[in-house]
């Protein structure tokens, strides 16, 4: 599988319509419940997946297979598109109303909830697989929306450490949902 992510990414830097398609289709459910688990807002959690799949489309961003898996790259894309996106929504005091009421009127289907909160229990499960500091590193970085600065000051560690170990987290976090995927457990 990485093979092919890597292929298409390529692809899609080429502006290959059908690689972005199959990565869209590939990701999409995975980056939509990870934005919407930061964001806790369906609007903006839309939002930074169609910023991460515009800015494959249009920029040339700078993936490296030795600095890690296409997929944990493509979260790490997401995670600071949310960021971005909260930040905006701090600055704007204000809210629009249509905005509100249009947001009723789009909520997820039930399916679309079951599957988002299955999706959300599987990562969830395989975190809870991780040792303590590596739960502890990933819910500050990706939930709770910390710099590896801040990180590094609050858990009292080298900022080199840190790196190190949100690097770490999600080689093996990624481990564990991939052999759960392999082996067809849904927990």
């Amino acid at each position: 599988m990485r093979e092919q992510d890597i292929e298409l990414f390529h692809r899609v830097q080429n502006k290959d319509e059908v690689a972005l398609e199959l990565l869209y289709d590939r990701y999409e459910k995975l980056l939509f419940s990870f934005s919407f688990r930061m964001t806790n807002n369906k609007f903006l959690a839309e939002e930074a997946v169609q910023d991460v799949f515009t800015k494959l489309w249009s920029k040339s961003l700078p993936y490296s297979e030795e600095k890690g898996k296409f997929s944990s790259w493509l979260l790490t894309i997401t995670r600071n598109a949310c960021l971005d996106l909260l930040r905006k929504k701090k600055s704007n005091d204000y809210e629009l109303k249509e905005r509100d009421a249009l947001q009723e009127d789009n909520d997820p289907s039930p399916e679309e909830t079951a599957e988002w909160k299955e999706q959300h229990e599987e990562i969830q499960h395989a975190i809870k697989e991780l040792k303590t500091e590596q739960q502890e590193i990933i819910n500050l970085f990706y939930f709770r929306g910390f710099t590896q600065s801040q990180i590094a000051k609050k858990c009292n560690l080298p900022l080199g450490t840190v790196k190190g170990r949100v690097r770490l987290s999600l080689q093996h976090l990624n481990k564990i949902l991939t052999k759960k995927k392999e082996r067809g457990i849904r927990e």
